[in-house]
């Protein structure tokens, strides 16, 4: 069976090597990036370039977009030389950014107005997941679309749910969101408690991280925060990019969430001393400032 021809319009930290994964797979692919020069390793590894996200859907059964927010997403779709002017009947648009769930439910219409289809199909893993063809992937639209396009998630991801219409991928993304910021600042606290204590902050990481306290964040943050490490593999600024929208989408729903508010305005505190561009681990910064820790840089 000839396998689906996709499109990819983003290739960032995370659309590459997804894009790697797509080819190695055996999609033909074809990609834009409004940076032309990073297309050059996905065009070398087979990909062909194109000049246009219309160009790439005009030559595309599905098409991705892994851009860096809504208004981004907006105008690729819908801007000049945008998806919707290349968009042939029958395509599905999978988007893969992390996103309003709102936008999301206004462009599935824009689209589906042009007898085509949509998916809102955010990810979660970095860069690490998405080198490996690891990522999980929540996807939200049509049940009949998700199946037919399941086989292109698989090249890419392991743990790949349907979760409800158009948007509710991008809720249960801001969930994920939700849950692995503040379980962030609970590892930030503990490894600031033990220290202040006097217990080697590793060895309190080695003896808690196998039971009921066990986290990602704890196993892979965690000794990263200990040894000062505070390179990205998932940015504070793209972080807070997706805290906001959470924060955004509670208050339209009137839910409380204090505990991310104060993660938002601790992250914000990075980002005053400029360090929006580092990992999401340099959250334990704005703890030791707090603490009067003179060893934070």
């Amino acid at each position: 069976m000839q396998k689906q021809r996709i499109g990819f319009i983003g290739l960032g930290i995370m659309g590459q090597p997804m894009c790697l994964n797509l080819l190695k797979a055996g999609f033909p692919l074809t990609v834009y990036n409004r940076t032309a020069e990073r297309m050059k390793s996905i065009v070398d590894a087979g990909a062909r370039g194109l000049g246009s996200p219309g160009q790439v859907a005009a030559q595309s059964d599905v098409i991705i977009t892994m851009v860096t927010d809504s208004p981004d997403v907006v105008q690729v779709v819908t801007g000049e030389n945008g998806i919707l002017s290349g968009l042939q009947p029958g395509t599905v648009v999978i988007d893969m950014s992390t996103i309003s769930p709102t936008v999301t439910q206004q462009l599935s219409e824009h689209i589906e107005a042009q007898g085509c289809e949509m998916l809102d199909a955010p990810v979660s893993g970095g860069d690490t997941g998405a080198r490996a063809g690891a990522l999980a992937i929540m996807v939200g639209g049509k049940a009949e679309v998700y199946e037919r396009c399941l086989p292109v998630f698989q090249a890419m991801g392991k743990s790949i749910t349907h979760v409800g219409g158009h948007g509710m991928g991008q809720t249960v993304k801001l969930c994920n969101q939700i849950l692995v910021s503040v379980t962030n600042l609970a590892v930030c606290e503990a490894i600031q408690f033990a220290s202040r204590s006097g217990v080697d902050p590793e060895v309190m990481i080695k003896a808690t991280q196998g039971g009921a306290a066990g986290s990602w964040q704890l196993t892979n943050l965690g000794p990263r925060m200990v040894a000062r490490d505070f390179a990205p593999g998932f940015m504070i600024d793209l972080q807070q990019k997706d805290l906001k929208l959470a924060l955004e989408a509670a208050r339209q729903i009137k839910l409380p969430l204090p505990a991310l508010a104060l993660v938002h305005q601790l992250f914000a505190g990075c980002q005053a001393n400029d360090e929006g561009r580092e990992g999401t681990q340099a959250l334990i910064k704005s703890l030791m400032r707090l603490a009067g820790d003179s060893a934070v840089r």
